[in-house]
């Protein structure tokens, strides 16, 4: 890691064939770390916390030294969930819909799979959402 926010190669690895394989979807820079928008709405966000440089993430997730997150939107009921059932989900101070998750070693892809794809469909125009396959879009598939 080279700046503040960078995101560790395997991390970015992983999400991003899950991010691009979603209709119309891209990649970007973020004010800091790596975002995918589609059009113009941001529904995933990678980043390195530094404790001393992003403080509101860094008191989100409770953490002392540097550690990599997602946020991503969520149905809310879900997000309460999620976060009740503590590590690796936590609650960003901001929108009830966003949803953290710390990145470490025990990463369950597939369910990152199906939160991204999920946060994807709640963003999406709903033509685009609709080609999704599985129940987050409700395509066939």
């Amino acid at each position: 890691m080279t700046a503040p926010g960078d995101v560790p190669p395997e991390f970015l690895d992983r999400l991003r064939p899950i991010c691009r394989g979603l209709p119309e979807s891209y990649e970007e820079p973020a004010w800091v770390g790596v975002r995918w928008r589609i059009r113009k709405r941001t529904f995933a966000h990678v980043l390195t916390v530094d404790p001393g440089h992003q403080m509101a993430y860094a008191r989100a997730v409770a953490a002392d030294e540097p550690t990599c997150v997602l946020t991503f939107r969520s149905p809310v009921d879900e997000v309460h969930a999620l976060v009740a059932g503590g590590h690796p989900f936590y609650k960003p101070g901001w929108g009830a819909d966003v949803l953290g998750m710390v990145l470490d070693d025990g990463v369950d892809w597939a369910e990152v799979g199906e939160l991204l794809t999920e946060s994807y469909c709640l963003l999406a125009p709903k033509k685009l959402a609709a080609q999704v396959p599985g129940p987050a879009g409700g395509g066939g598939g």
